[in-house]
């Protein structure tokens, strides 16, 4: 995979730790750059306590700089979805056929991005009905990919969501 690849990985008050954790050290494994972007830089607290730094605040970072993004759950994405420079990263990317990538409650953000309708997609059961008022096409798959967009469930579906991460961003590379 080439080494050159930067994706953005998405950080807001009560993220789930797993879901930021775990994709984080598989883009590193691979040789993918791995920024920690939020809404501004300063650390920002998981739902159990844990305590992360953004690496970047969103003014600070371009979809033109990036190859994508992986937005986690936990109840972050309700704060990051009413930040419209966060909305209009995800947006851009998706417009750029760049990765984007969502686990959980991270479908929040999809649907504020307003990338969703018409597409294949899944989320934590808990929003199905907030995907499907967005216009995705929801399944109870733990991963599924439609194009430059790939969702999964829950912290139980991180394997099969990270390997088809990593094989789109090395089709990519």
């Amino acid at each position: 995979m080439k080494n050159n690849l930067q994706i953005a990985l998405l950080i807001e008050n009560m993220f789930n730790e797993f879901e930021v954790i775990y994709p984080y050290y598989r883009l590193l494994e691979a040789g993918v750059g791995a920024v920690v972007v939020g809404p501004r830089k300063e650390e920002y607290h998981s739902k159990a306590g844990l305590t992360i730094a953004a690496d970047k605040a969103v003014s600070q970072v371009k979809a033109s700089g990036l190859d994508g993004v992986i937005i986690p759950g936990g109840f972050a994405p309700d704060y990051m979805r009413v930040n419209r420079a966060m909305v209009t990263l995800v947006r851009q990317l998706d417009r750029q056929g760049k990765l984007v990538a969502a686990i959980c409650h991270g479908g929040w953000m999809l649907a504020s991005a307003q990338i969703i309708n018409g597409r294949e997609m899944t989320s934590v059961p808990n929003i199905k009905d907030d995907m499907l008022h967005a216009g995705g096409l929801w399944q109870d798959k733990e991963v599924v990919v439609a194009g430059n967009l790939i969702t999964s469930r829950r912290p139980s579906d991180m394997p099969a969501f990270m390997r088809e991460v990593l094989k789109f961003l090395n089709n990519k590379a």
